[in-house]
């Protein structure tokens, strides 16, 4: 009855083809896009500047409902369509699609536990090198797997580690660096590869924030032994939710891809039987002789994929990324020339050398000499419809999740100080660069600057603004 009201609704003969059918509803599709979401009048001081948001038209909206007809609802073609299509992008061999940059960090960093590395494989107590400046989900994994974060300040320019710190931080335990490329700013991938290979550590990429960032002409991505990715809207590109594991080894893709899917040794693709030719003739552990191949577990897993729904609209989304990318390296530009003047009262970001990153966002650091405290500009910004963020958890090490680790004697490990960290958690904000931003939305940010400062009595800063 449902489908005969549609089909007497929008006038769609019964006799018409399925190709007829989709082809009707896509055209519907169109005209909803330009009802529903048609470009809203931008009111300066009224109209919210989002620090990041979704970008799209009507063909991630076809390329859902067109998905949606199959009716295929698990991970299948669109998903294996997106693979392909996103590790020829990075240039890796592997692509593993999961449901979220933080499944992709657990899925990586557990891989290299995985007994398929046999004496490679990471144990609990092993050290991992990584940042207290960034995202949790990059820090969980270790934790969650018992090894050891070993944390190491960063660069206050780039927000990068500061590679000089890696060789105090390395011990006999050090089996693995697991870092991100901040705010889509490459990190020196060049010293910290040197480094991984003298000391022969794996090397795991958080890529969440830099798809389409670039060092030496190679993507972000394609350096580590492990790279994650993020479609989290606020990201390069988007999914909604979703996020994706790439690697160049097999074995690794393998390990991935078994604790991805409930920790299975199976690797017959959705809605396929015995690839392997053994299904029913091999001895797997304790076993009984020639147990189904389907239900043998050789990880202890979980099931972290996608829908295949979701790839579809990552599909198109991948299509658009060359031009997000640039978008998002314009609006940073804009910014960059239009703030130059007030370099002596922030820090503004510089790109690493040898890199030309996607950037994920525009952060200021108010540097050390001026009288100003980031709630100050930050609330201003806000009051003004302009959102902010902190860089992350600031110095995750603060954090009330460390609470319980603090009292540890051998829960991580701190090189230094970290004055640089500190000073990114008291002193450090951001706002947007995304490929959404209007011009006018540009202009609006800067003048807000301007006439904070205007607004600021003399005394407020050191310097003469």
């Amino acid at each position: 009855m449902v489908a005969f009201d549609f089909v007497k609704r929008y006038h769609i003969s019964p006799m018409k083809t399925e190709q007829q059918i989709r082809t009707a509803v896509r055209n519907y599709i169109t005209e909803l896009y330009k009802v529903k979401h048609a470009p809203k009048e931008f009111i300066p001081g009224k109209t919210l500047i989002p620090y990041a948001g979704r970008v799209f038209d009507e063909k991630e909206i076809q390329a859902l409902v067109d998905s949606a007809l199959d009716f295929w609802l698990t991970l299948g073609p669109q998903g294996e369509e997106f693979e392909k299509k996103l590790a020829r992008y990075v240039g890796v061999r592997f692509c593993s699609l999961v449901n979220s940059g933080s499944s992709a960090n657990l899925l990586a960093f557990g891989s290299l536990t995985s007994p398929l590395l046999k004496d490679r494989r990471i144990h609990p107590g092993s050290e991992v090198i990584t940042l207290a400046a960034g995202f949790p989900t990059t820090i969980s994994p270790i934790i969650q797997y018992n090894c050891i974060p070993v944390f190491v300040d960063i660069d206050e320019t780039t927000k990068n580690i500061q590679i000089s710190q890696m060789d105090q931080a390395l011990s006999k335990k050090t089996k693995a660096v697991m870092i991100a490329h901040t705010l889509g700013n490459p990190f020196d991938v060049q010293e910290v590869c040197r480094f991984c290979q003298k000391h022969d550590l794996y090397l795991v990429e958080d890529n969440c924030d830099a798809l389409g960032s670039e060092y030496n002409g190679k993507k972000t991505g394609s350096f580590g032994h492990l790279a994650t990715q993020s479609f989290y809207p606020a990201h390069q590109i988007t999914m909604g939710e979703g996020g994706a594991v790439l690697t160049e080894n097999a074995i690794l893709k393998r390990a991935v891809e078994s604790l991805r899917d409930w920790g299975r040794d199976c690797w017959c693709e959705s809605g396929k039987d015995n690839t392997c030719g053994k299904r029913f003739t091999a001895q797997h552990g304790e076993l009984p002789f020639g147990y189904d191949h389907k239900y043998v577990y050789s990880h202890f897993g979980y099931n972290l994929k996608p829908l295949d729904l979701q790839a579809a609209i990552g599909r198109v989304q991948l299509d658009k990324l060359p031009a997000f990318v640039e978008a998002r390296r314009q609006n940073f530009n804009f910014f960059y020339q239009a703030l130059k003047p007030y370099e002596d009262i922030f820090i503004l970001p510089e790109p690493t050398l040898r890199s030309n990153p996607c950037w994920f966002g525009f952060a200021l650091t108010i540097r050390d000499h001026v009288s100003l405290s980031r709630d100050e500009i930050v609330h201003y910004l806000e009051k003004h419809k302009i959102q902010t963020r902190t860089l992350f958890t600031g110095n995750i090490i603060r954090q009330p999740l460390f609470d319980e680790h603090r009292k540890s004697a051998t829960g991580y490990r701190v090189i230094g100080d970290l004055p640089n960290t500190e000073r990114v958690m008291n002193n450090t904000f951001w706002f947007g660069v995304y490929p959404g931003l209007l011009p006018q939305q540009r202009e609006y940010v800067v003048e807000m600057f301007t006439r904070f400062f205007k607004e600021q009595p003399k005394k407020v800063l050191a310097n003469n603004y």
